[in-house]
């Protein structure tokens, strides 16, 4: 890995929304963007800021299907790997609405 992807990870898991997301993530495997929007409380804009760095660290696995845009971890990465103990112990208050796209939920 060159310092430069090194940074980028780092620089991605020092935020707190990013941190919700990925433990979102780790939580349930794969959501959608409609279904992240309304636990973190943030503009579509702003979501779409935050998971795009988290795609550009390598952090984050990104499927479409139709409209729709899923989120995954990445768990081939090392670093992610390295991290994934603190968060899936860290404590978010989370009031996720799995239908909130009118979709089916997979787990």
């Amino acid at each position: 890995m060159e310092l430069q992807e090194l940074r980028a990870v780092y620089y991605a898991l020092a935020d707190d929304i990013r941190l919700k997301i990925l433990k979102l993530l780790y939580d349930y495997n794969e959501l959608c963007v409609c279904q992240l929007q309304p636990v973190l409380n943030i503009s579509q804009p702003n979501l779409s800021f935050h998971l795009r760095i988290l795609r550009d660290s390598n952090l984050v696995n990104l499927k479409k299907e139709g409209k729709w845009s899923y989120y995954s971890l990445n768990k081939e990465n090392e670093i992610l790997k390295a991290n994934l103990d603190f968060i899936k112990n860290l404590k978010i208050q989370e009031n996720l609405d799995l239908n909130a796209c009118q979709i089916e939920f997979k787990k």
